[in-house]
């Protein structure tokens, strides 16, 4: 499985930014997807994912600001993200694995190469 992650870029605060995630995974809509990401000199930390059910989990300190959504027919999910901050400056990485906790990094098997997320104040 093949992941490629768009749609970073630099934006100021209060601004919305969706990010796209494209498979080339046959399997595409059976796998749990994830958003990830890592600021500088922090840990990969979990943002979101959405399971093959559509059902999508988010991270406390985004819970409002963000949506995630899946097309399985173009194999690509969505990250809908509102209302920015400084501090949601990171590269942003999906991901996916099958069967495994949709919050848990070692779960995932599979990662894009990641797109960077800059929010001036």
């Amino acid at each position: 499985v093949q992941l490629q992650a768009s749609g970073g870029g630099l934006v100021q605060a209060g601004d919305s930014l969706r990010l796209s995630c494209a498979s080339s995974g046959s399997s595409f809509s059976s796998y749990v997807v994830g958003w990830f990401r890592q600021a500088p000199g922090k840990e990969r930390e979990f943002v979101a994912a959405i399971n093959s059910n559509a059902r999508a989990y988010y991270t406390d300190s985004m819970k409002g600001r963000v949506t995630m959504s899946r097309d399985n027919a173009k194999r690509t999910v969505y990250l809908q993200m509102n209302s920015l901050k400084p501090e949601d400056t990171a590269v942003y990485y999906c991901a996916a694995q099958y069967g495994g906790s949709p919050s848990s990094i070692g779960s995932y098997d599979y990662w894009g190469q990641g797109t960077l997320v800059t929010v001036s104040s």
